[in-house]
């Protein structure tokens, strides 16, 4: 015969989760802009035609923003990222961004962004 099992309501929460790139230590948050999941990074290199090329404009390092000009549509993308991307990415320098997972390519890095502004060129 077994015992009853006693019903331990859950802890209640005091505090708000906070991510510690806002602090400057490494993120602990997968959510978009924050650190580098492994699915995600698997499945964007799983889909290499997705990939777009683009020049950095802009960066922020202290506000943690990107902003990137399409090669191919010359649309201008603004990019958020607490885990270093601006500090990475130079005015100038030639990325890759998957936009279907939210991935930035530095070189051989790679970071989660999330995007805050898109903008297509008016075209004539």
């Amino acid at each position: 015969m077994s015992s009853p099992h006693r019903h331990l309501p859950p802890a209640p929460v005091r505090e708000r989760a906070a991510c510690m790139c806002v602090h400057g230590d490494s993120c602990s948050s997968f959510a978009p802009g924050h650190a580098l999941h492994l699915i995600q990074a698997r499945l964007a290199s799983a889909t290499p035609s997705e990939w777009v090329d683009a020049i950095v404009e802009s960066t922020d390092a202290v506000a943690g923003v990107v902003v990137l000009r399409t090669v191919s549509a010359t649309e201008q993308v603004e990019l958020w990222s607490g885990s270093g991307a601006a500090h990475q990415a130079t005015p100038g320098a030639p990325v890759a961004l998957h936009g279907r997972y939210g991935v930035l390519a530095v070189g051989s890095l790679r970071f989660n962004v999330a995007v805050s502004r898109s903008n297509a060129a008016q075209r004539r």
